[in-house]
């Protein structure tokens, strides 16, 4: 069976999540692999962009490097990045065909992201660093399971409260108790994070963006959170002895990050962190092309987005985690937002398309091409 035929065989949310099962698997099969020298990212937003930053600031330097980060938008090849380009079909079956064969019967009990994990770091096995991105989660997430030389924390904030905690120190205790070495920080929202640090004995140092900074990702027309991601970036390269050129290392971008296309803006976040950041920069009039997944506080983001939303058009999203749809149509009325269907854009709107990748993902079935050619 070729890997994404295998993948389809998985949930890629179980109800029950096992914290040792990862560990079990990858002790069987550690004395087979060979893991090059990891970077492992953690924390609320911004990991993927910091992570492809990073990673292109090895790659600039000369080394070759893979990228680890989920989910996808548009095919499962764009986890899996190594030395500038997305793994191929081929690569990616030989890796599964490896997976089946050292994993053998506890390949069918790993969770979608536990197998998958597996997979990367397996592609990466040529490779001289490896920037790898956390899922969900922190202590017992699956990338946590191997040895890593450095940890980066983007900003913590609530989210996935039901499994992380229900305040910020619990959720800054469970995340941070990835870190095996040194740990180089955002700067945090949340004097909790620190003070946890503390407590863990994590020797960290905190990435201050700079002026300089700040004028490079406003030239390219960036959100201003982007500035945070890269300096951490940066501050990742040089942990490592890399001098990196930011104005390089800014081209190396992933999709669906407050990406514009013509009228349209993309962005795959989903909590309340992003929604604050995208109210600041969106404007007043703005179509929110909406949907969410059930366990997210979309009344609390709704609510946040709400001043500067002319209305919200509901795009219908098939899966199972996806919101009851007249829940929240009734969380919209309760909101005073007005609603309809989204049935296409028009060219004299602004839109923002939010809420989860999988509306990014769903948006782009449909009406991709016509955007390119607003």
């Amino acid at each position: 069976m070729r890997v994404k035929e295998y993948l389809d065989t998985k949930p890629l949310y179980y109800k029950k999540f096992d914290p040792a099962r990862m560990q079990r698997a990858y002790s069987e099969i550690a004395p087979k692999l060979r893991i090059p020298p990891i970077i492992h990212i953690v924390g609320t937003n911004g990991k993927g962009s910091t992570g492809r930053f990073l990673a292109g600031a090895i790659k600039e330097a000369g080394y070759k490097v893979g990228h680890y980060t989920s989910p996808h938008i548009f095919r499962f090849n764009e986890r899996i990045w190594i030395d500038g380009k997305e793994i191929s079909d081929e690569r990616l079956d030989e890796v599964h065909s490896k997976a089946q064969k050292l994993l053998d019967d506890q390949a069918d009990e790993l969770s979608y992201f536990e197998y998958t994990t597996f997979l990367a770091i397996l592609a990466f096995e040529q490779c001289d660093y490896v920037v790898m991105e956390a899922g969900l989660g922190g202590e017992y997430d699956a990338t946590s399971v191997f040895p890593n030389i450095l940890t980066l924390v983007t900003p913590i904030d609530y989210d996935h409260s039901d499994f992380l905690g229900e305040n910020i120190e619990e959720i800054a205790r469970t995340k941070l108790k990835a870190v095996q070495k040194g740990a180089i920080m955002a700067p945090q929202l949340h004097v909790e994070v620190y003070e946890v640090a503390q407590k863990l004995q994590i020797s960290y140092k905190v990435a201050t963006p700079s002026k300089e900074l700040e004028r490079i990702v406003e030239t390219q027309g960036l959100a201003p959170f982007f500035t945070s991601n890269l300096a951490l970036a940066l501050e990742g390269a040089k942990a490592l002895g890399i001098v990196a050129h930011p104005s390089k290392v800014i081209n190396y971008r992933l999709p669906g990050r407050m990406q514009k296309i013509g009228n349209v803006t993309l962005d795959v976040g989903h909590n309340l962190l992003s929604a604050k950041a995208i109210s600041n920069l969106i404007e007043p009039g703005t179509i929110l092309v909406y949907n969410t997944y059930a366990d997210k506080e979309y009344e609390k983001i709704l609510q946040t987005l709400a001043p500067k939303i002319a209305k919200v058009e509901i795009l219908p999203v098939a899966n199972e985690r996806i919101v009851d749809e007249n829940t929240l149509i009734k969380t919209l009325q309760r909101l005073g937002l007005q609603y309809s269907y989204f049935d296409g854009i028009k060219r004299d709107k602004k839109y923002l398309v939010y809420g989860s990748f999988s509306v990014v993902e769903e948006f782009m079935k449909r009406c991709g091409q016509n955007i390119m050619n607003i």
